[in-house]
């Protein structure tokens, strides 16, 4: 439950070693399915987390996974300020199906000088208000995992990836056409203006690409270009 007025706020644990990861804390607001697996790869990775809902349930589900897992209403200024969810490095309000309880927890967030804000936002009229609001980072979840399938259903892209400004990365499986030759004997490259990032066999770790690399039966690959020359890139077994 909400913690009383006067009970200590979080605390965040103090950097001992000058190598320690710069984030130290961060505190997650919605323990959804997005909020749920961005707090526990998190903590995962030696993150202390916060983790606040208005589901007691769900709270009590997150208790022993993460630093801390409180039940709260995140639309109130005045619980953000008690559980001191201001000294985390880094908060995501991840309760983007409340669009309200979104709107007022960013809005009271960076009125209290939260400069590195994240939210989730689940349209993109939502996304605007955020956006208008000051929330640098805007996560789009649905809109990215819809980009993502449409791609694994048209161009075999096994993931996708928008970074903007014309720059796509997509993984797929080797084409027959480069089969058993060097990347630079495919000459995809020089087809079109992408650029063969990387590969891997099996379960084996990635490996950068060289001109000389010869690729094989079961290589997955990464490639880099504009989202028109990853989509031909996909297609070349069609």
């Amino acid at each position: 439950m909400t913690r009383p007025s006067g009970h200590a706020p979080w605390r965040l644990r103090a950097r001992s070693r000058p190598d320690e990861a710069l984030v130290r804390g961060a505190a997650v607001l919605g323990l959804g399915r997005f909020g749920s697996a961005l707090a526990t790869e998190l903590e995962r990775l030696g993150v202390e987390v916060l983790g606040i809902d208005a589901d007691e349930d769900t709270v009590q589900r997150h208790d022993p996974l993460l630093t801390a897992a409180v039940r709260a209403d995140v639309s109130r200024a005045e619980v953000l300020d008690q559980l001191g969810v201001t000294q985390a490095d880094r908060v995501v309000v991840a309760v983007g199906g409340r669009l309200e309880t979104s709107v007022l927890a960013c809005s009271h967030l960076l009125r209290a000088g939260v400069e590195d804000l994240w939210a989730k936002a689940e349209s993109a009229e939502h996304a605007q208000i955020l956006e208008q609001l000051g929330v640098r980072h805007v996560i789009m979840t649905q809109r990215a995992m819809g980009v993502r399938i449409a791609h694994r259903l048209v161009d075999r892209a096994e993931d996708w990836v928008d970074y903007g400004h014309g720059l796509q990365m997509g993984r797929f499986a080797v084409p027959v056409r480069m089969l058993h030759q060097t990347v630079a004997a495919s000459r995809v490259t020089e087809e079109w203006a992408l650029r063969v990032i990387a590969r891997r066999s099996g379960d084996a770790p990635w490996e950068y690409v060289t001109a000389q690399t010869v690729l094989q039966p079961g290589d997955e690959l990464i490639v880099a270009g504009s989202a028109e020359e990853l989509a031909a890139f996909g297609r070349l077994d069609s």
